[in-house]
């Protein structure tokens, strides 16, 4: 009976193992793998206005808003949105107004909530002031090139896609755990992201950029009917898609800034995306564990008895893994690029058993606790 036990053990190891080094594989494929580009030549791009909601000043932060201001169409709009007239962000706003006064750029200042997404709130403040009907709201720290307005606005004409959104590549400051934050996008995050598209998904929408319609807005209730969601991004796909509308994932790729300079930060960042994920894709989530890739199958291989099959499979897992690259490691030695590696996957694996012990998040200065429907609760 012990035989037969440990034979299903090793058995189920080496399964597991398996099942690793075959995601990681595919991962590698799939980041090769572009979506088909939409031809936004042949399209009149109508006007657009570009939604920036702000809060503080983040490191990058002018040079993420003027790469906004830098668009080559002829008509666009922006609208940069707080809640405090002392607000430091306001201060990189009038530096804007001053070096692009041909520009349309307008400024919403308004304290008003209307649910515990103080995003969302600041959205919905903004929107009065938005000119043109075709909208692109795009977090604070994006940083996007000269034709992005072009490509992101240019399926919307098509008006069978409810949203365009982006993929998007983090990029580091100085220290080990801002690096380890932009390998948590680069090489765990948007590979899933890339792997689901291969196979033919479009439930998705980041926050790096989401453009739609006015129209599809206003038929999803807006954006005050998502005050109080944690996962706004992902709820206004799902909503669009509810209406029968498509999902483009863009083959343009945007940059944000990761700026984590501390374990604390970093963990804190990382658990709220995750236990966004787990609140929006429970079934998914519960079996990602094994896109952590080298840990798991190293764990596998442990539990398989430490055969020789494991070994090989932990070696494939380790050589396909290395080939998920991330642009800031190009120069690192093979062993430190291992290294990183291994650090990297262990403390996603650490942090995603760590995600199901509760709901409770951190953003920004809040602490929040998250309902299974991705209700934010705010703690007092």
């Amino acid at each position: 009976m012990i035989v037969v036990t440990w034979s299903w053990l090793a058995a189920g190891g080496t399964a597991l193992a398996a099942v690793a080094m075959l995601y990681t594989i595919v991962a590698a494929i799939a980041l090769r793998v572009r979506p088909a580009s939409w031809q936004a030549e042949l399209v009149a791009i109508p006007p657009a206005t570009i939604l920036k909601p702000l809060c503080g000043v983040e490191q990058g932060l002018y040079e993420s808003l003027r790469s906004f201001c830098e668009q080559r169409c002829t008509t666009f709009q922006i609208i940069f949105g707080v809640r405090d007239a002392d607000d430091p962000a306001l201060g990189v706003v009038r530096r804007l107004q001053t070096e692009f006064p041909h520009l349309d750029l307008q400024v919403a200042i308004n304290p008003a909530r209307h649910g515990t997404s103080a995003k969302v709130s600041n959205l919905v403040n903004m929107l009065p002031l938005a000119r043109y009907d075709f909208l692109v709201i795009a977090d604070s720290d994006v940083r996007v090139t000269t034709d992005y307005l072009v490509r992101v606005v240019a399926p919307l004409v098509d008006e069978s896609v409810g949203i365009v959104t982006c993929p998007y590549r983090g990029s580091p400051r100085p220290g080990l755990w801002s690096l380890l934050g932009s390998l948590f996008i680069n090489e765990w995050f948007m590979p899933s992201v890339r792997v689901a598209a291969l196979f033919g998904s479009r439930a998705f929408a980041f926050g790096s950029t989401i453009a739609m319609r006015r129209d599809t807005l206003a038929r999803i209730g807006g954006l005050a009917a998502l005050a109080d969601q944690l996962p706004d991004d992902y709820r206004l796909g799902e909503q669009t898609r509810r209406l029968g509308l498509r999902t483009v994932l863009s083959e343009l790729e945007v940059e944000t800034s990761v700026a984590e300079a501390s374990f604390s930060d970093l963990a804190k960042h990382e658990l709220r995306w995750l236990r966004t994920i787990r609140t929006v894709r429970p079934l998914g989530y519960a079996f990602a564990g094994v896109t952590c890739g080298v840990p798991v199958a190293v764990l596998g291989w442990l539990l398989a008895g430490g055969s020789r099959l494991g070994l090989a499979i932990v070696a494939i897992t380790a050589i396909a893994r290395l080939m998920i690259d991330s642009a800031p490691r190009k120069t690192y030695s093979p062993l430190r690029q291992l290294w990183l590696v291994a650090l990297n996957d262990l403390l996603l694996f650490a942090l995603w058993c760590w995600s199901f012990t509760t709901r409770q998040v951190h953003w920004r200065r809040a602490q929040y606790r998250v309902a299974r429907d991705g209700t934010a609760y705010p703690f007092p």
